[in-house]
């Protein structure tokens, strides 16, 4: 150990401080509820999925906000995500070096992987919802591919379901701006 880790693991719960000391490894941790969780590498057709949707939402994504993939989503000390995509405002963009407070998230996008399913489609949407990020996607690709797209209920801070793509539809949509994305464009060639 180093002695910036050398006090590693921390004495009680895991904060977003703590991961802040660790090494820039391309491990990806996150914190759920104060416990730290290391996530395997995605599967090709995770990464190539995130990579075509990325790129489709930047061709139409306005100026005032940005579109990143992989990035620390900080919602509070003790919960910190990753989400495979997400939309931040162009000022904190800017000033940032990969780390986001939740209230600089427009949009948070989960591709479910075997390890990771309950998470993201339970824990991880209830937390970005009482975070108070207004959308959220969740990409399945069990038999192709499947985007459902909730949006924040503010007054309940819970999600509610806005619509669901799949198969050879064209994810169309208004807010959070103009989408207009066929789900045929993003299918990796391997799926």
């Amino acid at each position: 150990m180093t002695a910036a880790t050398s006090d590693m693991p921390p004495q009680g719960d895991w904060t977003s401080d703590d991961l802040d000391r660790l090494p820039e490894d391309g491990v990806r941790r996150e914190i759920i509820d104060g416990i730290l969780h290391v996530t395997p590498s995605p599967s090709s057709v995770h990464q190539t999925l995130a990579l075509l949707l990325g790129s489709a939402l930047v061709r139409s994504c306005p100026d005032h906000l940005f579109v990143s993939q992989a990035n620390d989503v900080i919602l509070s000390p003790q919960r910190r995500y990753v989400p495979d995509l997400l939309v931040v405002t162009f000022e904190a963009a800017k000033s940032k070096t990969g780390k986001f407070t939740s209230d600089e998230v427009v949009l948070a996008a989960e591709i479910v992987s075997p390890s990771t399913k309950s998470i993201d489609s339970l824990t991880k949407p209830a937390f970005y919802a009482h975070a108070g990020i207004p959308f959220y996607w969740l990409i399945e690709t069990n038999d192709g591919i499947t985007v459902s797209v909730y949006e924040l209920n503010t007054d309940e801070r819970i999600y509610e379901p806005l619509e669901t793509f799949s198969g050879d539809d064209t994810i169309r949509l208004d807010r959070p701006w103009q989408i207009e994305i066929p789900l045929t464009s993003i299918r990796p060639r391997n799926l």
